[in-house]
């Protein structure tokens, strides 16, 4: 996929003429749109909201949050002078300036783009759970994982199964008052689906962290749409996994912040014993 800041500067001399000022806009300040609204992007460039969705299309996008991703995309990218795709050739110094650019680009949109009323309600669905399943494959297993051990954080028993048969198993056995946390990025993993409806079967409620609107969250009780840039060359980091994480983090450190002072008092013993298992500086 084209570099859509290369797209807007080949194709502005094809562009009607008020879609120009849109491009034009573009050009000059490509930040500024990326943060903006269509009702923003129109009053800046001076055209009808009609206009913009019309200038998206004319570049091969499908409507103006599909532009907006890519807007993104290319700016993590960088602009077409130092394209920062990773190169077989590229010394060490390059690859970690370019990696470090690009998932940060890439937890910024992610962070713009999270609802925070989905991830109100998530919070206050895992701070009354009776307990805590988590779920996933692959790179989302890892997130599971990652989940499973904060549950001092969340202050309920936690589960992180990532075999398919144990997956079914625990749960077939949640019931009403247990919280089911379904991970995947593309939200179309049979099994984690079927995962879903087991869950609610039984009574539980089902949290989806994934990377869009898909079949999995329509069937879950409350979707966090995690949305990062799509990149598939070879050597790029799992940017959905660091996305997923960093949501971890926030849904239990939340959790936890709500949770009574003797809770708290709790883990601060905990993390100072913790700390009696590693060497003193001396």
């Amino acid at each position: 996929m084209r570099n859509i800041l290369d797209v807007v500067r080949t194709s502005h001399e094809t562009l009607r003429k008020s879609e120009r000022k849109v491009a034009d806009l573009v050009l000059a300040d490509p930040q500024r749109v990326l943060g903006a609204t269509l009702a923003d992007t129109a009053a800046e460039a001076g055209v009808s909201q009609p206009t913009v969705i019309r200038f998206c299309n004319a570049l091969g996008c499908a409507g103006y949050q599909d532009f907006r991703l890519r807007l993104a995309h290319g700016l993590a990218l960088g602009t077409p002078a130092t394209h920062s795709v990773l190169l077989p050739t590229d010394p060490p110094a390059s690859v970690v300036e370019k990696i470090f650019d690009y998932t940060i680009t890439s937890l910024d949109w992610a962070r713009r783009n999270l609802d925070p009323q989905a991830m109100e309600a998530a919070i206050a669905l895992l701070e009354t759970a009776r307990s805590i399943e988590f779920f996933g494959f692959g790179a989302s297993g890892i997130v599971a994982r990652d989940a499973q051990q904060k549950f001092p954080l969340f202050g309920v028993p936690c589960g992180a199964q990532l075999d398919s048969h144990q997956q079914i198993m625990s749960a077939s056995v949640m019931r009403e008052g247990d919280v089911a946390v379904v991970i995947s990025n593309t939200g179309r993993t049979r099994s984690l689906i079927e995962i879903a409806d087991v869950a609610r079967e039984g009574g539980a409620k089902v949290i989806a962290i994934t990377g869009s609107r898909n079949a999995l969250t329509a069937r879950c009780d409350i979707a966090l749409v995690v949305e990062t840039l799509e990149n598939t060359n070879v050597y790029t980091p799992t940017i959905s996994r660091i996305a997923a994480l960093v949501v971890i983090d926030i849904l239990s450190t939340a959790v936890a912040l709500r949770r009574s002072e003797g809770a708290a008092d709790r883990f601060d013993l905990m993390k100072r014993r913790l700390n009696n298992l590693r060497l003193t500086d001396e």
